[in-house]
């Protein structure tokens, strides 16, 4: 895990150079003839990038973006109407059969279908009309890292064309070195405070809640503890009643209109005695403040900051015992039906 982890800049770096006439043709399409609506389609990590994408779409773009369960093709027979759509599909290895059965539907249905794979051979691949290549290489570690990275470099590629936003199209050229800067921070700090504990939330909001459901999907896969990833917002509802000394907030942020909001949160959770683990560019009270890089753009900022965590899951889990390569009772491919 910790190698691959280490391998994610360079795949960032290979991704953006080979698909870039990719993208920019879908992107050119995409403008000409503009999609009504955009369903997403994965699952684990990958549906975590879906989460990104739709945050990216939804803001930039102003396009509704839904994601679709695959098992309402493949267990409950139903095909929803997808005419007209921009159909994406994420997925490491292509291989879920359930997966594969939606994305067909949405082809015959007349969706635009595309798919971000990292086997461009996989079954998933041949049945969409569009593929984006990850160019993650093998991944060996059971938990998926640098094609989760390399999921959402290839997603900020392609928004990056398709609003033909110039911001956003610098922080795809230099995201492989920001990844490399982010692979440096250190986040050991965190050790302490999470090693004995059982749960926790990770929270965050628009483009930093995708980062929260990557790291909470890691902590309980790698390091065996009972994340909850949940949105910021949604935090401040119910949920906060669980919140107290003995169940932390990992809170993840980047520099966009959620911050205020972030901080009043934050501010919340201190004030009742919740440990709080602040990971981006806010910083609030006597919360641990993790490091991160400054002067990132706030679609690139999450894509970092999960960089910098994977570190510190890896090393969570040999704290607590456990082999994060080698995860109980998991394998690389889960061919879901």
């Amino acid at each position: 895990m910790l190698r691959e982890v280490a391998e994610a800049p360079e795949a960032a770096a290979r991704l953006i150079a080979a698909n870039d006439a990719a993208c920019r043709d879908l992107a050119a399409r995409l403008r000409a003839s503009p999609p009504g609506f955009v369903v997403t389609c994965a699952r684990g990590s990958s549906d975590s990038a879906a989460t990104y994408a739709k945050y990216l779409i939804e803001i930039r773009l102003g396009l509704v973006v839904a994601s679709v369960g695959p098992s309402v093709s493949s267990i409950y027979g139903a095909r929803p109407r997808m005419s007209g759509a921009l159909f994406i599909t994420i997925s490491q290895s292509g291989r879920s059969p359930d997966l594969v059965k939606l994305a067909e539907a949405a082809r015959e249905d007349g969706a635009v279908t595309v798919a971000f794979v990292n086997d461009a051979a996989s079954p998933l691949a041949e049945r969409c009309e569009v593929v984006i290549p990850l160019h993650a290489g093998p991944e060996e570690s059971v938990a998926a890292t640098k094609s989760y990275l390399a999921s959402l470099a290839a997603l900020l590629q392609l928004l990056s064309h398709w609003s033909a936003d110039a911001d956003m199209g610098t922080a795809v050229l230099r995201l492989p070195d920001d990844l490399n800067q982010a692979l440096g921070m250190d986040w050991s700090a965190a050790l302490p405070v999470l090693a004995e504990r059982e749960s926790l939330y990770v929270a965050g909001r628009g483009p930093g809640y995708a980062a929260a459901q990557e790291a909470a999907l890691k902590l309980k896969e790698a390091c065996g503890i009972h994340a909850e990833a949940i949105s910021a917002a949604e935090l401040m509802h119910g949920p906060l009643a669980l919140a107290g000394p003995d169940l932390p907030v990992l809170l993840f942020s980047q520099r966009d209109q959620a911050l205020a909001s972030l901080a009043e949160l934050a501010d919340g959770l201190i004030a009742r005695a919740v440990p709080v683990i602040a990971a981006g560019p806010g910083s609030w009270g006597t919360a641990l403040t993790l490091p991160s890089a400054a002067g990132l753009h706030p679609f690139a900022e999450p894509i970092c900051l999960v960089q910098s965590f994977y570190g510190l899951a890896e090393a969570l889990a040999r704290t607590r015992g456990r082999d994060p390569d080698r995860p109980p009772h998991l394998e690389k491919v889960t061919k879901t039906r």
